[in-house]
């Protein structure tokens, strides 16, 4: 019963449709663009993930990983599937897991800004991917109005007491009419979460290791640092900025891997030019990021199996990246935009040898080696607005991208048997891992104003994904042990690539309906429903399925491939506000009410696909009165009862969370204070993953049926000043 305890509630909410929220988080939607002023609250107390700033977005959900490494879902979509740029940087992920996903590369006081695509994404903002767009940046350049120096300064500093994450947050910026200098920087460190309740039994996480208590969520303490500096100037009616990021996780654990994260080193640099003129606007950017990212066993997790100490795993990438864009006003009616964008990215990532035993020895196991991925797009998109009532946009991008990757080698070729390298590896070096894609991106959307309280938005997009490095290179099928280290799904099923996969390709119908008043204070309704159809959708499949022998395991987890599927999706956010008091002497108060619900099917294998979060609803109470505002929610999600069965997926049950937020701000100062899951309810996340975080990862002890919890209760409190 427990389990269908909030269906009921969740199916009733949409019949609050015409409640709506107080506008307070001053939000600008459209069918396919979200856009919000980060809110510093969010941002003061998010504990170093910049993903978590954005969940309060209309119909955007994580899916939570590591402490700093989020990975943002929409449309039951996630991960490479999403197109994500941090300050207009293209990023990708350099690690078989994808600990280091693009959003982990910024920290959450330094985004300003974000903008949120959902399926009919613009092809202006993106190609390569098929859920959408995100787009986050840092502070715009603000320069002098007048000869005296503007200058800003803010220092933030927070706690959250579940997993005693400490931070400090700081910014500084000073600027004349001609040129501006900003720094920010960030750093945090965190240790384990706990649960609402015992989930396990309490003991030692692992020979040697410390003990974890009963509702200690293992590998979950992270330790990040960040650095950001800009440098730019204005001449007449030209821009020229210079951005460098720098960053230092020390380590950080992940509950849902059988590997943590020991060290990520990232510089990203950057130089924009952008150009305004009477018809239109030209900007260029040109940009390089290089990672060194390094995997080991962490704190809970076993580190000698038998002579190995540990299995030490490192990446590099590579990522040159240059995008311009013209945005040529060429009539009042209509706009042109043309643009041009190349990246070029590599990857090696190699495991050096552990211990003198033959599994792990004598040899670096070459993972992937020289992998490239090389994307060259062009796109042209053309908005015209007809009338006060009708606007319409249209846009196609054409997309090279090539990928390869040179011969590879095991630890040990001469080991025999199913526990060998060498016979795996032969047959990989004998092929030819030269792949071409030739990808079309195309949106059509349309925009109708009848009247003043009605907007609607309808479109369609074809949308092309490549696939990775990790989805096509990598080899070794023969081996547990390696094929569990291949596992960027967080399900705890060890994976091999598959040369032979060829793009997604996507087809996605839409519709947003947006009723609100006139001057959109008082009340909204926001509706929309999407269909989408996936041909050669990458899924999960059986190793026998595509012709090729895995380990066989008895551990309850499974040894997968991927092979290009079919795969159908439908659903619909609902976003609801009413303001039920304004400015009284009590101050505002308002209702917002946001319902999500996705489901999706694998056409071929009638299976359905992972990680769909289930139906889920959250409903807030809203407070302002002047520099005072607060915010009472409770989150409800419905059981998990829709499951992939190919990848052992776990079912959940339904919960519900209570959370208050409260906020003051004086001229220079601003506390924060938050109170998250103050019931302390015990839940698993319905999209976390299964549990890895403790014992022999890398043997059958570890046993598939235990989902990662939530959090429980946690007191969150911030301070900023500001200059």
């Amino acid at each position: 019963m427990q389990s269908k305890l909030y269906l009921p509630v969740l199916m009733a909410l949409p019949m609050m449709a015409h409640a709506e929220s107080i506008d307070i988080e001053k939000i600008e939607v459209t069918a396919t663009k979200h856009t919000a002023s980060v809110q510093q609250q969010n941002a003061a107390q998010a504990g170093g993930d910049s993903a978590s700033v954005l969940s309060d977005l209309f119909g955007l959900q994580l899916r939570r990983n590591g402490g700093v490494s989020s990975v943002p879902m929409m449309q039951g979509l996630a991960d490479d599937r999403i197109r994500i740029k941090v300050d207009g940087m293209d990023l990708i992920s350099s690690c078989a897991n994808h600990m280091n996903p693009a959003l982990s590369y910024i920290a959450p006081t330094n985004i300003a800004d974000a903008k949120v695509y959902k399926g009919l994404a613009p092809v202006s903002v993106g190609g390569d991917s098929i859920a959408g767009s995100i787009i986050v940046n840092s502070a715009a350049p603000e320069f002098a109005m007048d000869d005296q120096l503007l200058k800003h300064a803010s220092l933030n500093t927070f706690y959250r007491s579940n997993n005693d994450a400490f931070g400090v947050n700081a910014s500084a910026s000073v600027a004349n009419q001609q040129m501006y200098l900003r720094y920010t920087g960030a750093t945090v460190d965190a240790n384990n979460a706990r649960a609402g309740g015992a989930f396990k039994s309490a003991g030692l996480a692992a020979t040697g290791r410390g003990w974890l208590d009963a509702d200690e969520i293992g590998s979950t303490a992270y330790r990040s640092t960040n650095h950001a500096l800009a440098l730019g100037f204005q001449v007449d009616n030209h821009l020229f900025e210079f951005k460098l990021g720098l960053q230092d996780i020390g380590k950080q654990g992940f509950p849902n891997q059988r590997m943590d994260m020991t060290g990520n080193r990232s510089e990203q640099y950057q130089l924009r030019h952008e150009a305004k003129y009477d018809w239109g606007t030209w900007q260029s950017r040109l940009y390089y990021e290089h990672t060194r990212h390094t995997m080991n066993f962490g704190a809970d997790k076993q580190f000698w199996y038998g002579n190995a100490p540990g299995m030490p795993m490192n990446a590099r990438g590579n990522t040159t990246g240059f995008n311009t864009q013209l945005d040529w006003l060429f009539s009042p009616r209509d706009t042109l935009r043309l643009g041009l964008d190349l990246q070029r990215y590599g990857l090696e990532d190699d495991w050096p040898p552990s211990g003198t035993g033959m599994m792990m020895a004598p040899n670096t196991f070459q993972n992937i080696n020289n992998g490239k991925r090389d994307r060259n797009d062009i796109y042209a998109e053309w908005e015209a607005t007809w009338s006060s009532q009708w606007w319409t946009q249209a846009g196609l991008r054409l997309s090279q991208v090539k990928s390869d990757a040179d011969n590879v080698q095991g630890y040990n070729p001469t080991l025999a048997g199913m526990a060998g390298y060498g016979a795996a590896a032969a047959i990989f070096n004998a092929n030819d891992k030269s792949q071409t894609d030739n990808n079309v991106d195309s949106t059509l959307l349309a925009r109708y104003n009848p009247d003043a309280i009605q907007h609607y938005e309808f479109g369609y997009a074809l949308k092309m994904r490549s696939p990775n490095l990790y989805e096509r290179y990598t080899w070794a099928n023969t081996n547990t042990m390696v094929m569990n280290m291949n596992n960027w799904f967080g399900d705890g099923n060890g994976y091999v690539g598959n040369l032979n996969l060829a793009p997604e390709k996507s087809h996605t119908l839409q519709l947003t309906a947006d009723w609100h008043d006139a001057e959109r204070r008082n009340w909204q309704v926001k509706v929309t429903p999407f269909y989408r159809y996936v041909h050669d959708y990458i899924d999960a499949a059986t190793c026998a399925s595509v012709g090729v022998t895995c380990a066989t395991r008895t551990d309850g987890f499974s040894n997968l491939t991927l092979s290009n599927q079919n795969a159908r999706m439908f659903g619909v956010d609902l976003n609801a506000k009413k303001t039920l008091v304004a400015d009284s002497a009590w101050g505002s108060l308002g209702l917002q009410l946001d319902v999500n619900y996705v489901r999706g099917k694998n056409t071929v294998s009638n299976d359905d696909l992972y990680a769909i979060m289930p139906l889920n609803a959250k409903l807030a109470l809203l407070h302002a009165d002047g520099a005072w505002k607060n915010r009472v929610q409770t989150r409800m999600f419905s059981n998990k009862s829709r499951v992939q069965a190919i990848r052992n997926e776990n079912e959940t049950p339904g919960y519900m969370l209570l959370d208050i937020y409260t906020s003051y701000e004086w001229k220079k100062a601003r506390l924060d204070l938050g109170l998250e899951n103050l019931l302390d309810k015990l839940y698993f996340d319905p999209t976390g993953g299964a549990y890895l975080g403790q014992g022999a990862t890398m043997v059958a002890t570890i046993r598939q049926g235990l989902q990662v919890p939530g959090w429980g209760r946690s007191v969150n409190i911030a301070v900023t000043f500001f200059y």
